[in-house]
């Protein structure tokens, strides 16, 4: 008999285990339309975003600005899933001394991802959007020198 408890028990735990990682790993497969090139080119500039898969719980991108033969941003990202909570980590050259800015998703369905840390001076807020035919707007926006302040930034699939 108690072999059987015992049994059951292991049982229980494993499925409950097995059940707590789908879940958790199901929210970053929210964010699998990001994966891909993107460019927005203006009269600024080229906007890229690079993002890749990975693992089941990682993505990166690199994302950069260029007008001309200049590099005027470089950022990297990493967009994980710690605990239950998807995780949007900045690390922009030249800011914050080289070091990540966390923001922690607030809101992610398939077509939308939220990320926001009201602490940090400018962004506090970060906002992917996928839009029809291949695109995708990001924005950044909060506070910036005490003045509301926002930009958004529509690229395309490449």
């Amino acid at each position: 008999m108690f072999q059987k408890i015992t049994l059951i028990a292991l049982i229980i735990a494993f499925v409950s285990c097995q059940k707590k990682e789908t879940v958790e790993k199901d929210k970053i497969k929210k964010a699998d339309w990001l994966i891909g090139n993107w460019e927005n080119t203006s009269a600024d500039g080229v906007l890229t975003e690079n993002w890749q898969k990975l693992n089941d719980s990682t993505f990166s991108a690199a994302s950069y600005f260029i007008k001309g033969k200049d590099t005027l941003h470089f950022e990297s990202i990493v967009l994980a899933q710690l605990g239950e909570t998807l995780t949007y980590k900045a690390t922009v050259k030249g800011q914050n001394e080289d070091q990540p800015v966390f923001f922690p998703s607030t809101s992610a369905s398939d077509k939308q991802l939220v990320f926001e840390n009201p602490k940090h001076d400018y962004p506090q807020k970060i906002t992917y959007t996928k839009g029809a035919d291949n695109t995708l707007t990001a924005e950044i926006s909060g506070n910036l020198n005490g003045k509301p302040a926002s930009e958004k930034f529509v690229m395309t699939k490449k």
